[in-house]
Protein backbone atom coordinates (compact mmCIF):
# COMPACT_ATOMS: atom_id res chain seq x y z
CA UNK A 1 0.00 0.00 0.00
CA UNK A 2 1.66 3.24 -0.86
CA UNK A 3 1.25 6.64 1.10
CA UNK A 4 -1.03 9.12 -0.49
CA UNK A 5 0.81 12.07 -1.82
CA UNK A 6 1.28 15.13 0.10
CA UNK A 7 0.38 18.46 -1.26
CA UNK A 8 1.12 21.85 0.56
CA UNK A 9 -1.74 23.46 1.80
CA UNK A 10 -2.79 26.55 -0.97
CA UNK A 11 -2.90 29.45 0.80
CA UNK A 12 -5.75 31.69 1.36
CA UNK A 13 -5.60 34.89 -0.98
CA UNK A 14 -5.47 37.73 1.12
CA UNK A 15 -6.46 41.23 -0.05
CA UNK A 16 -4.51 44.61 0.23
CA UNK A 17 -5.32 46.71 2.52
CA UNK A 18 -3.19 49.40 4.50
CA UNK A 19 -3.32 46.90 7.58
CA UNK A 20 -1.71 44.73 5.12
CA UNK A 21 0.55 46.49 3.55
CA UNK A 22 2.34 48.63 6.84
CA UNK A 23 2.69 44.60 8.17
CA UNK A 24 6.35 44.39 6.02
CA UNK A 25 8.41 46.72 4.65
CA UNK A 26 8.84 44.49 1.33
CA UNK A 27 4.61 45.61 0.87
CA UNK A 28 5.49 49.10 1.39
CA UNK A 29 7.65 48.76 -1.19
CA UNK A 30 5.56 46.28 -3.52
CA UNK A 31 2.64 48.54 -3.29
CA UNK A 32 4.01 51.61 -4.34
CA UNK A 33 3.72 53.49 -0.63
CA UNK A 34 0.13 52.54 -0.73
CA UNK A 35 -0.53 53.73 -4.44
CA UNK A 36 -1.34 50.10 -5.14
CA UNK A 37 -4.44 50.30 -2.72
CA UNK A 38 -6.34 52.16 -5.31
CA UNK A 39 -9.87 50.96 -5.54
CA UNK A 40 -9.52 52.27 -9.40
CA UNK A 41 -7.25 51.39 -11.58
CA UNK A 42 -3.76 50.82 -9.09
CA UNK A 43 -1.56 50.96 -11.99
CA UNK A 44 -2.29 53.91 -13.31
CA UNK A 45 -2.40 55.47 -10.25
CA UNK A 46 1.35 53.77 -9.30
CA UNK A 47 2.47 55.20 -12.61
CA UNK A 48 0.72 58.68 -11.58
CA UNK A 49 2.71 58.29 -8.26
CA UNK A 50 6.36 57.07 -10.33
CA UNK A 51 5.34 60.41 -12.29
CA UNK A 52 5.42 62.60 -9.10
CA UNK A 53 8.46 60.84 -7.57
CA UNK A 54 10.39 61.34 -10.51
CA UNK A 55 9.56 65.37 -10.45
CA UNK A 56 10.79 65.53 -7.19
CA UNK A 57 13.58 63.08 -6.96
CA UNK A 58 15.61 64.78 -9.81
CA UNK A 59 15.97 67.67 -8.34
CA UNK A 60 18.54 66.06 -6.39
CA UNK A 61 19.26 62.92 -8.40
CA UNK A 62 21.85 62.97 -11.82
CA UNK A 63 22.28 60.30 -14.19
CA UNK A 64 24.57 57.94 -11.73
CA UNK A 65 21.98 58.71 -8.78
CA UNK A 66 18.91 57.30 -11.68
CA UNK A 67 21.28 54.37 -12.52
CA UNK A 68 21.87 53.15 -9.03
CA UNK A 69 18.20 54.06 -8.20
CA UNK A 70 16.92 51.83 -10.93
CA UNK A 71 19.78 49.03 -10.20
CA UNK A 72 18.80 49.16 -6.59
CA UNK A 73 15.13 49.48 -7.33
CA UNK A 74 15.20 46.34 -9.06
CA UNK A 75 16.98 43.92 -6.93
CA UNK A 76 14.87 45.25 -4.02
CA UNK A 77 12.00 45.13 -6.37
CA UNK A 78 12.17 41.77 -7.19
CA UNK A 79 12.36 41.07 -3.13
CA UNK A 80 9.38 42.59 -2.57
CA UNK A 81 7.30 42.23 -4.95
CA UNK A 82 8.09 38.20 -4.79
CA UNK A 83 7.87 38.43 -0.96
CA UNK A 84 4.19 40.06 -1.75
CA UNK A 85 2.42 38.42 -4.16
CA UNK A 86 3.91 35.62 -1.65
CA UNK A 87 2.02 36.97 1.14
CA UNK A 88 -1.07 37.63 -0.82
CA UNK A 89 -1.40 34.08 -2.41
CA UNK A 90 -1.73 35.56 -5.66
CA UNK A 91 1.36 35.36 -8.90
CA UNK A 92 0.88 39.03 -10.14
CA UNK A 93 -1.41 41.03 -7.64
CA UNK A 94 -2.90 44.01 -9.54
CA UNK A 95 -1.91 45.85 -6.43
CA UNK A 96 1.51 45.91 -6.87
CA UNK A 97 2.58 48.69 -8.71
CA UNK A 98 6.67 48.42 -8.12
CA UNK A 99 7.01 47.38 -11.57
CA UNK A 100 4.67 50.30 -13.10
CA UNK A 101 7.39 52.70 -10.87
CA UNK A 102 10.50 51.33 -11.82
CA UNK A 103 9.59 50.80 -15.68
CA UNK A 104 8.39 54.26 -15.60
CA UNK A 105 11.08 55.91 -13.91
CA UNK A 106 13.47 54.42 -15.97
CA UNK A 107 11.13 55.59 -19.41
CA UNK A 108 11.20 59.40 -17.61
CA UNK A 109 14.94 58.84 -17.11
CA UNK A 110 15.70 58.75 -20.73
CA UNK A 111 13.35 60.73 -21.94
CA UNK A 112 14.36 64.20 -20.02
CA UNK A 113 14.28 66.63 -20.25
CA UNK A 114 10.93 66.90 -22.02
CA UNK A 115 8.17 69.23 -21.74
CA UNK A 116 5.06 68.39 -20.17
CA UNK A 117 2.95 67.07 -22.88
CA UNK A 118 5.91 64.47 -24.11
CA UNK A 119 5.68 63.13 -20.57
CA UNK A 120 2.02 62.99 -20.71
CA UNK A 121 2.57 61.11 -24.25
CA UNK A 122 5.37 59.04 -22.67
CA UNK A 123 2.21 57.78 -19.93
CA UNK A 124 -0.22 57.77 -22.10
CA UNK A 125 2.06 55.08 -24.28
CA UNK A 126 3.22 53.15 -21.29
CA UNK A 127 -0.28 52.74 -19.66
CA UNK A 128 -1.33 51.35 -23.25
CA UNK A 129 1.34 49.05 -23.29
CA UNK A 130 1.29 47.56 -19.59
CA UNK A 131 -2.52 47.66 -20.05
CA UNK A 132 -3.12 46.04 -23.36
CA UNK A 133 0.40 44.05 -23.65
CA UNK A 134 0.52 43.76 -27.29
CA UNK A 135 3.23 41.60 -28.70
CA UNK A 136 6.59 41.95 -26.89
CA UNK A 137 4.90 42.75 -23.68
CA UNK A 138 2.13 39.74 -23.69
CA UNK A 139 4.97 37.25 -24.66
CA UNK A 140 6.87 38.95 -21.50
CA UNK A 141 3.86 38.75 -19.17
CA UNK A 142 3.46 34.84 -19.76
CA UNK A 143 7.79 33.67 -19.78
CA UNK A 144 7.79 33.75 -15.85
CA UNK A 145 3.37 33.07 -15.19
CA UNK A 146 2.79 31.05 -12.47
CA UNK A 147 -0.16 28.85 -11.72
CA UNK A 148 -3.19 29.62 -9.51
CA UNK A 149 -2.57 27.85 -6.22
CA UNK A 150 1.01 27.38 -6.84
CA UNK A 151 3.49 29.04 -4.56
CA UNK A 152 4.96 31.61 -5.58
CA UNK A 153 8.78 31.52 -6.56
CA UNK A 154 11.42 34.04 -7.59
CA UNK A 155 10.74 33.52 -10.96
CA UNK A 156 7.15 35.24 -10.62
CA UNK A 157 8.33 37.46 -8.59
CA UNK A 158 11.20 38.81 -11.57
CA UNK A 159 7.56 38.38 -13.92
CA UNK A 160 6.10 40.88 -12.28
CA UNK A 161 8.62 43.65 -13.10
CA UNK A 162 9.77 41.94 -16.30
CA UNK A 163 6.88 43.01 -18.35
CA UNK A 164 6.52 46.44 -16.98
CA UNK A 165 10.50 46.93 -18.35
CA UNK A 166 9.15 45.37 -21.57
CA UNK A 167 6.61 47.74 -21.80
CA UNK A 168 8.97 50.58 -20.94
CA UNK A 169 11.38 49.28 -23.52
CA UNK A 170 8.38 49.19 -26.01
CA UNK A 171 7.21 53.19 -25.19
CA UNK A 172 10.96 53.92 -25.45
CA UNK A 173 11.10 52.55 -29.12
CA UNK A 174 7.82 54.41 -30.00
CA UNK A 175 9.12 57.66 -28.97
CA UNK A 176 12.56 57.20 -30.00
CA UNK A 177 10.83 56.19 -33.77
CA UNK A 178 8.49 59.35 -33.58
CA UNK A 179 11.50 61.82 -32.71
CA UNK A 180 13.81 60.25 -35.77
CA UNK A 181 10.75 60.78 -38.18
Amino acid sequence: MTAPATHPPLQVRRRATARFMLGHPARWIALGFGSGLSPWAPGTVGTLWAWLAFLVLQQWLGDLGWALMLGGGLLVGWWACTRTARDMATPDPGAIVWDEILAFWLVLWLLMPAGLWAQLGAFVLFRFFDAVKPGPVAWADGVFKGRRGERVGWGQGFGILFDDLVAALCTLVVIAVWRWL
